[in-house]
């Protein structure tokens, strides 16, 4: 099933390179403030999956899943594959080389 017309767009063209620079940045952050000493417990992304935002509605999607709200079905985005890889690897390369990576890779999900 396609995501309706209106959502299409973003979530068949849109290789989500904003949202993996924000989380590669966020997390770059976070590995900097452990190895200079914080004691960083956790990261958390907000948010899984694109939801309802108090000062946008349904506009802004910030989600590392597609929703389509007609039929509530979910799909990753691009940016989920990166932070699963991320994530399941406990490693982080560098910028260039994971937006390289992800554009090798069309189908939304890395193996």
């Amino acid at each position: 099933d396609d995501p309706p017309a209106e959502d299409a767009a973003e979530y068949l063209t849109d290789d989500d390179i904003e949202r993996i620079e924000f989380l590669h940045g966020h997390l770059e952050a976070a590995w900097r403030a452990i190895r200079d000493g914080v004691p960083l417990a956790g990261y958390f992304y907000w948010s899984l999956h694109d939801n309802f935002e108090w000062a946008w509605g349904y506009q802004k999607r910030f989600g590392l899943l597609f929703v389509d709200y007609d039929t509530q079905r979910r799909r990753p985005k691009r940016s989920a594959a990166v932070y699963s890889q991320i994530v399941r690897t406990n490693a982080l390369a560098a910028l260039d080389v994971v937006l390289a990576a992800e554009a090798g890779d069309q189908t939304g999900m890395s193996s």
